[in-house]
């Protein structure tokens, strides 16, 4: 089974590219940035690009039937390396252990932004 997460409440893209594709008991959610419902840049502090792009995250996660609390896998995008402690502190307030397997790259994402972010969520078909 296979299916695009589209839903109202789901920021949009004009890139080439689904919000979310739910593959069988997994959710994958494509990078997402601090951007408005149309998919327009939104420029804000680190912590205001970091904080909208894991309400997106979560946003989508909703539609697909998850939550963070099922998420398996975040790999984030920083810009610069003086916001990885910001990062770090920040991570904390959408993440609990035991916490998800992460990947964090740095001085990546020129400078249109400061932040992005893709998830992976795993739904267990037990806990339904």
């Amino acid at each position: 089974m296979r299916e695009v997460i589209r839903r109202p409440g789901v920021p949009v893209s004009h890139l080439p590219f689904s919000p979310a594709v739910r593959a069988g008991d997994f959710v994958f959610v494509s990078g997402q940035a601090s951007v408005d419902d149309t998919g327009k840049l939104v420029p804000d502090t680190f912590e205001g690009e970091m904080r909208r792009s894991f309400d997106h995250v979560r946003r989508i996660l909703e539609a697909a039937g998850a939550t963070l609390a099922d998420v398996v896998q975040v790999r984030s995008f920083i810009g610069q390396e003086a916001d990885l402690a910001d990062y770090n502190r920040i991570y904390r307030d959408f993440f609990q252990e035991p916490y998800p397997a992460r990947t964090t790259i740095v001085g990546c994402l020129g400078t249109a932004l400061k932040f992005e972010v893709d998830v992976v969520a795993y739904l267990d078909p037990k806990a339904s």
